[in-house]
Parts: structure tokens; sequence; C-alpha cells
């Protein structure tokens, strides 16, 4: 069982690759699997409207027609590593059974765009953009966001595998999702992250591949990133002051970043982004001197609030708000608004 976000359900059937489901197209919870047959949850009239919604999202159950009054036990681990879902009903038999299954779903597919049905909320927002963490791990230790000692760290073969991260991202990107941004961690750490990007890139319906990283190793990474269809960057970066980034991160490195940043314009990114999360006593002084590194180069900062959590206390000692942000962004001196 695997879940990506809050609302993306996994499955996988025996020696297949894992099958994700949104919750708006199979509406029920984790909890309905345990003890309960998922078949009768529903009526089969039920399943076949919600499946056939999307086509591409019903892999994980071809034989709901054929399968009744059987319980399952237990889910299969994201890594095969785990026993088959429903106690294994999903046999080596599921692909004769998935195409038989195909044709009877298409023929009761609805007429209306299932693409805006899948991924508009239940607020009525459309959502075509889907980040994917490739990795916990950060070569980093800023203090907003890590302990000096680090964190515990999933097991890597609880990671998704790259196979995995691509069929994942095409299953969304067939559905109507049209921008995927890599994240961390640091998703520049993971050794396989130039072969993500291409194969990724070259998902057919993807407009742009971003990535947000700190920056430490893209400069050297980002020629052949580019190469494999990267297509825009986010760089984070609290300081312009070396030793106020060594103070904040716990690391070396100011000078590497904007490296980077520089690596970047010259391999013609524009505009080259870079995040600046804003806190009152440690850069609040440098909001002009960030909207200064915009005059010349295409460059686009994005300052961020910082989330004042102190433990399980709000504190906000440290909170800038957005509106004095502006303000101080406004009164620059020079400055085109």
């Amino acid at each position: 069982f695997s879940t990506v976000g809050r609302h993306i359900y996994g499955f996988r059937a025996q020696n297949a690759n894992p099958i994700f489901f949104p919750s708006q197209v199979f509406p029920f919870r984790v909890e309905d699997f345990w003890g309960y047959n998922y078949l009768n949850l529903f009526s089969v009239e039920t399943m076949r409207r919600y499946v056939s919604r999307v086509l591409n999202w019903h892999l994980g159950f071809p034989r709901f027609n054929s399968v009744n009054n059987k319980s399952g036990s237990c889910f299969q681990s994201r890594n095969n590593n785990g026993p088959g879902l429903m106690g294994g009903h999903l046999d080596g038999s599921f692909l004769k059974m998935y195409s038989t299954s195909c044709e009877k779903l298409s023929e009761d597919a609805p007429k209306d765009d299932p693409v805006s049905d899948m991924l508009v909320d239940s607020f009525g927002r459309l959502h075509t953009y889907l980040r994917i963490s490739l990795t916990e791990r950060c070569n980093l230790r800023c203090q907003y966001c890590m302990p000096a000692e680090g964190v515990g760290l999933t097991p890597s073969p609880q990671l998704l595998s790259q196979n995995e991260i691509v069929r994942l991202a095409n299953l969304f990107v067939s559905s109507g999702v049209n921008k995927i941004r890599l994240t961390g961690g640091e998703p520049t750490i993971r050794k396989d992250i130039e072969e993500i990007c291409l194969q990724l890139s070259n998902l057919k319906g993807l407009k742009t591949l971003a990535m947000t990283t700190n920056g430490i190793t893209l400069a050297r990474k980002l020629p052949k990133l580019k190469e494999c269809g990267l297509s825009s960057v986010n760089i984070s970066l609290d300081t312009l002051v070396p030793a106020k980034f060594e103070f904040m991160t716990r690391r070396k490195g100011h000078d590497r970043v904007m490296e980077s940043i520089n690596a970047a314009v010259d391999l013609g990114y524009n505009p080259v982004k870079v995040n600046c999360v804003v806190m009152r006593g440690f850069n609040d002084d440098e909001i002009c001197n960030f909207v200064e590194l915009t005059r010349d180069k295409p460059i686009n900062i994005r300052f961020i609030e910082f989330m004042p959590f102190d433990g399980n206390v709000w504190n906000v000692k440290k909170l800038v708000p957005y509106s004095e942000m502006l303000d101080r962004v406004v009164r620059f001196n020079s400055l085109e608004v």
C-alpha cells in the first residue's frame, strides 16, 4: 500500500508494477479494506461507473467482474517485499483479464472529459501540476528544516524506484497533468537523476519538467540535466552572506550555490527562480539585496514566509508577513514597479 500526497492510494498485483488511483475515482478509504471484501463495498454497476471514468486507472481491478465473496488479508509493499493484494486474487493471469476488462469498460466509458473530471478537487479547482519527492536525503541541515544530527530516513528498498516514479508520472500525465516538479530532500543526490529527467521529459503531454534544489551540486550536473529535458529550476538561497549561509545550513557552500545560479543563467534558463525564506533578525535586511540580483539577470526572486513553528509552540518572532516584504520591495530605491 502506498500513499502519494493525501489522496492517492496505490495497489500492486502480484509480479506487477504499482498502480495508483486518485480517491476521486475510487471513493473509499484504506480503513474500508481491512476485513472486508473490496468488491462488496459497492455494486458492480457503481464500481464500473467509477472505473470507467478514467480507464488508465482501472488496472488494479481487472477482475472485479469475476471475483465474488472473497476477502483479502494484506497489501503488497511498493517494492514487492510483502504478500500479494487481497490474498493473491490478482494472479499472473491478470494481463489477459485486463484486456477483456478494457474492452468491457470502454463500452461504458462516459462521453464527458475524464481529465478535467478526475483532476478537479472538491473545491472545483483543476490540478495539472504534480510534485514528486525523489528522496528524503539532503546535503544541508537548514535550521528551519532539519536538526543538526539529521532525521530518521526511510530504508531505500521502501522508496519508489526509477521505474515506479516514471510509471506513476505517466499515469498522471496521461490523465491531464502537464507540469511535474522534482523535489526532495535534495533531488540531485539521487544517482539516477539524469535518467529520471530523461524519461519524464519524454512523456507525451508533459509541458514542463522543473526541479527545486539547494544548488550545492547543481552547477556540474545542470548541463546534463538540461540535455535530459529539465526545463525549469528553482534554487533555494536564504542569504547572500557566506557566513550567514554557513550558520543557517550548518554547512559550507554559499559559493557553490551562487555558481549554480550563474550556471543556470548561462545555460539559458529564463527565468532562474530563487527561493528565499525570509526570517526576522536573520535575512530580512537582505530583501532589497535579493531584488537587486534581478536587475541585470533573468532571475526571479520568490520570497517565502517562514513557518513559525518551534516544536509544538507557535513562534511569530521570526515571521515577516508577506505584506511587510512587499512594502519593503516597493520602497526599494530606483525600483520600477
